[in-house]
């Protein structure tokens, strides 16, 4: 058996408080998403301003990347240029730039999806939670 890092809570606390740290920077509304390997909420924090939608595209986005072990904005680059029949993958539905795997020794430990502003603002914030835990 393999040994694995997982996510713990002050973890969790400390990526949050850096995203929010670097949309608050920016003066960006989002909604900023982090789940474990498995694509579960483990957290959800919606800006002042955020719109109501990305409370549902953010953790969508995170989910996708954890699932798939790659930026979400993968499954919209492969859309993109034509290999439309991926929208029917099942239980995938992020599939928009701003979820980014959290990877520890070549293994996932989970993600953070962010919506509320452009898709690269979006993937901006998410690295920006995640090297506060050398991610």
């Amino acid at each position: 058996m393999k040994s694995k890092a997982v996510l713990e809570f002050a973890d969790i606390k400390a990526i949050a408080a850096a995203a929010e740290a670097e949309a608050v920077k920016n003066n960006w509304a989002v909604t900023i998403a982090i789940v474990d390997d498995g694509g579960h909420l483990l957290h959800l924090q919606r800006l002042d301003g955020a719109p109501p939608a990305s409370a549902h595209i953010a953790p969508a986005k995170a989910h996708t990347a954890a699932l798939g072990r790659r930026e979400s904005k993968t499954y919209e680059d492969m859309i993109n240029g034509g290999r439309v029949s991926f929208l029917s993958a099942p239980t995938i539905q992020g599939m928009l730039e701003g979820g980014v795997p959290m990877m520890k020794d070549g293994q996932c430990v989970g993600a953070v999806g962010v919506s509320g502003v452009k898709s690269n603002e979006d993937a901006q914030i998410a690295r920006a939670g995640m090297a506060a835990v050398g991610l």
